[in-house]
């Protein structure tokens, strides 16, 4: 324990924001005995993963599906004392778009899970199933790399991928994991996400959807494992401005000025941006900051009678303006509550709530024949709900020319888009470049 104690002296470390990344930086550093005090302005932890309570029903700001491959986010939970196999409800991979296209994953070894379930997909010609399967065996001979990043599109076009094929399996998917549109999103980044969840195991394709809300899920608890260990967890009490020093940085809050040796600010890239904007240091990560793009997600909630139930857990809806369907009832108890989900930008962007609400209900009578009325409907539009992630995109490393200032969050330097993964991922390397940087010798 002397090495810890000597490294506790060394370190006294400020995390700024309370979402998957801020807390995941903060369990890493506590888990090492390394003090950290966590600053987060809402009055609840998750950031854009958070729950929220309406109509007394426990809700999220967004709907959010974990992979099997998510290996960091997984570990976290539950080291922080999470039971995945009750948080969550694990099911095989299957894409269903509601009588259009159906793919189910049989309980084969990886990748001949993804072959057989490509070549027996419902709603696609034997040409196009053909096709997408020769199109993953050639992902997996060239390791899923390609020379130059390009657009989704335009590696579909290059690899033969057709129209109906890229509407009913490629472009869902795309969306789903990157929420950005095909022409724009990064086939690279896309080509990440597939390695990981396609091409090791067969678990790695697994759905995970959470039966509570993501603020219980792990920031809440990752708060109590950071108290347990010495640590403090601030919320309603985000950083108005920095200062650095010679041998700390300063944080100004509404509760006053605190020192710390090292900052890890994992507030979301605006807040970030306006935080460092005065560090003239910073000027060239502020430009990669203000560069990026965001893409919206709407999340339309609708409580049914309690007998109102749909054909699965969670299927999408073709060529509709709802792309996914979430059943709570069937996920998490919350019998009749149905969750749609609007990912990236599109024309429901200029409906109003209500309109985008009654399209919905309209929606789910034509595709269900849901005929009652919903008791009550709630909208949540988050309008910079993620970067963009196109091609090519230039993105801010995690440790920064200021050796005491270091950026998390999902938006940061990555293999994958704006996902909890992602976000857990960069808080995990500043935790670890601090640990390291503290104790060079190991031990």
């Amino acid at each position: 324990m002397a090495g810890l104690d000597n490294l506790a002296q060394e370190l006294n470390i400020a995390v700024l924001g309370g979402g998957y990344a801020g807390m995941a930086a903060a369990v890493a550093l506590a888990g090492r005995g390394i003090p950290v005090t966590v600053f987060e302005s809402a009055r609840q932890l998750g950031g854009r993963a958070r729950g929220m309570t309406h109509q007394n029903t426990q809700l999220d700001n967004g709907q959010h599906l974990l992979l099997g491959c998510y290996h960091q986010t997984l570990n976290l939970i539950e080291q922080v004392g999470g039971n995945l196999e009750a948080d969550f409800l694990r099911l095989p991979l299957q894409l269903d778009l509601h009588g259009h296209f159906a793919l189910q994953a049989p309980r084969l070894p990886a990748p001949l899970h993804l072959l057989f379930a490509l070549l027996g997909a419902q709603g696609l010609s034997w040409s196009d199933r053909l096709s997408a399967a020769r199109f993953m065996l050639t992902l997996r001979r060239i390791h899923f790399r390609i020379a130059a990043d390009m657009t989704v599109s335009e590696l579909l076009k290059l690899h033969g991928q057709g129209d109906t094929l890229i509407q009913k399996l490629w472009e869902p998917l795309c969306i789903a994991a990157l929420n950005t549109p095909v022409h724009i999103a990064s086939a690279q980044v896309m080509l990440n996400v597939l390695h990981d969840a396609l091409n090791k195991t067969r678990a790695d394709s697994d759905m995970l959807l959470p039966r509570i809300d993501f603020t219980a899920l792990f920031p809440e608890r990752a708060a109590n494992y950071v108290r347990k260990h010495g640590g403090h967890v601030l919320t309603s009490c985000g950083a108005d401005a920095l200062q650095l020093h010679d041998y700390n940085i300063e944080i100004s809050t509404q509760r006053g000025s605190l020192f710390f040796s090292h900052v890890i600010c994992a507030t979301p890239p605006v807040t970030t941006a306006r935080l460092l904007r005065p560090i003239a240091e910073l000027g060239a990560i502020i430009e990669q900051i203000d560069a990026l793009q965001h893409q919206p997600i709407y999340t339309v909630y609708l409580q049914y009678p309690s007998h109102i139930t749909l054909p699965h857990p969670m299927l999408g809806l073709y060529q509709r303006v709802s792309q996914w369907l979430f059943d709570k009832g069937q996920i998490a108890g919350q019998h009749g509550l149905i969750a749609a989900v609007i990912s990236a930008q599109g024309l429901h962007q200029k409906l109003t709530q209500e309109e985008l609400a009654q399209k919905v209900i309209a929606e789910l009578n034509e595709e269900f024949g849901i005929s009652d009325s919903p008791l009550w409907v709630k909208v949540i539009a988050e309008k910079r709900a993620t970067f963009a992630c196109t091609s090519d995109l230039q993105r801010p490393a995690q440790q920064t020319p200021l050796p005491r200032l270091l950026l998390a969050g999902d938006y940061t330097a990555g293999d994958y888009p704006a996902t909890l993964e992602g976000a857990v991922q960069s808080g995990l390397r500043c935790a670890e470049v601090l640990s390291a940087a503290s104790n060079p010798s190991g031990h």
